[in-house]
């Protein structure tokens, strides 16, 4: 079992950059896929990025490509989330979710976490 706690969220001018953290307590992290949602009021919740467990593999939602990149430190069981020219429409709950079942496929289904964190609000003004 792995507890997760996000921090990093914020309000912030269109443009700018946050990096939310994802902190895992309990077992090791480095056995779990990671992954980061978002749900934006009135909205389902949406996947945003994941990273494998071996950090060798990531995957991206089309709408953050180029833009976010996610990243994961084991020894300090964290993981990362870097915002880059955040834009109205990335305002959101961020979530962060872990699942240790093995899959030959890094998930970027909600229904295939099964831990998740609390969230933490990301406020982008225009």
């Amino acid at each position: 079992q792995v507890r997760l706690v996000e921090s990093g969220g914020g309000l912030v001018q269109a443009g700018g950059s946050l990096r939310l953290s994802c902190a895992a307590a309990g077992r090791r992290s480095n056995t779990y896929d990671m992954a980061w949602f978002r749900q934006a009021p009135g909205n389902e919740r949406e996947f945003v990025a994941a990273i494998s467990w071996t950090a060798e593999n990531t995957d991206y939602a089309d709408s953050v490509e180029g833009r976010f990149t996610i990243s994961r430190d084991d020894p300090k069981n964290t993981m990362f989330l870097q915002m880059n020219s955040l834009k109205a429409e990335d305002t959101a709950v961020y979530y962060c979710a872990a699942d240790d079942t093995y899959r030959a496929y890094l998930p970027t289904i909600s229904d295939e976490y099964g831990y998740w964190g609390q969230g933490t609000q990301v406020t982008v003004s225009s």
